[in-house]
């Protein structure tokens, strides 16, 4: 995807960086060009390695509150899921952090998204199944200072309760969208009124976990199995967008690969792993305004980002229908 904020350096650029850095230089074997937001090149490091590098955006490309620092963010990740008592969140293994790059190992097999097409139904609900019971895992993870939203000390957008941490988080992203002209639709009033309405369902969450919040397909790898071998995950990347949070935000962006409801296979791959999803009133209401969140994001990313005319009547459609399902209470018990 081509995004402003991407940058890009030639191979000679890409290993003097590393190698003034770490100590260890590079071959470019090419770029991979399916994220959104940083660049990312899949190179061969001086001993053989195969690894991927990512680098943050350039200092002077434009990004929104929340983005501040979060490559900090996805080395924090990697490294918590390093030490998680007993593993079983497979992603990649962090070789090398600076403040402008991550080196880490490279996966084995292909994003869900480009595999989807082989793969059987029975396939599908299994590894379902085996992505929720990963999440679940994922979400044992807890932050050290007990504090709710964005890691990443730039971003400044955390506090002590939920409601407080989610309420910032939100007001950033409309003052970035006053800031880049966004075209919401609904009056950034409606929006905080919104959120206002649902502090009591946030007030429901006492304790934060971490929460992915981009694990769409693309994002998701998998071995389609082959040989007669069973088709598995073999890891999440991206962790960049994480926050301490609600483990029920994760479902918005699971359910763009799938059915994410209460009689779903990932729902009962998440529960039969020890999390708990409820599925009441509340946790419903907290629902539509993780959709709400996303979908804002969505919409005013795009004026940092440059993408086209297309793209952004799509988010803004998605964030029509989040604030619709908000202001629709019947509607929102079905969701």
């Amino acid at each position: 995807m081509q995004s402003l904020t991407k940058r890009r350096v030639s191979s000679d650029e890409l290993d003097a960086l590393l190698r003034a850095a770490t100590g260890t230089g590079c071959r470019v074997e090419g770029e991979l060009a399916d994220g959104w937001f940083n660049t990312a090149y899949r190179v061969v490091l001086d001993d053989g390695t195969p690894a991927v590098v990512k680098l943050a955006p350039p200092a002077h490309a434009a990004v929104l509150r929340y983005e501040l620092g979060i490559m900090a963010t996805e080395a924090m990740v990697y490294r918590r899921l390093a030490r998680l008592l007993g593993g079983g969140v497979p992603t990649p293994a962090l070789l090398h952090a600076g403040e402008e790059f991550l080196v880490v190992s490279l996966l084995d097999g292909t994003g869900w998204d480009k595999a989807a097409s082989r793969l059987a139904p029975a396939t599908e609900a299994a590894l379902r199944h085996d992505l929720g019971a990963i999440t679940a895992r994922l979400h044992t993870l807890a932050p050290e200072d007990g504090r709710f939203g964005y890691p990443a000390a730039a971003s400044a957008l955390s506090a002590d309760d939920w409601p407080t941490a989610f309420t910032a988080m939100v007001d950033a992203l409309l003052d970035d969208a006053e800031r880049w002209h966004s075209p919401l639709g609904e009056p950034a009033a409606g929006i905080r009124a919104l959120v206002a309405a649902g502090e009591d369902a946030l007030a429901e969450v006492t304790e934060p976990r971490l929460v992915h919040f981009d694990l769409w397909p693309g994002n998701i790898f998998v071995d389609p199995g082959t040989g007669g071998a069973p088709a598995r995950i073999t890891g999440l990347i991206d962790h960049e967008r994480a926050f301490w949070g609600d483990p029920a935000a994760e479902l918005v962006s699971l359910a763009i690969g799938g059915d994410a409801g209460p009689d779903s296979a990932l729902v009962a791959g998440y529960t039969e792993a020890g999390g708990v999803l409820d599925f009441t009133p509340a946790f419903r209401h907290r629902l539509a305004l993780y959709r709400l969140y996303l979908a804002l994001l969505l919409v005013v990313e795009c004026g940092p980002r440059g993408y086209g005319p297309d793209h952004l009547a799509f988010c803004r459609r998605t964030l029509d229908d989040a604030v619709t399902a908000l202001r629709s209470p019947g509607r929102r018990r079905r969701q």
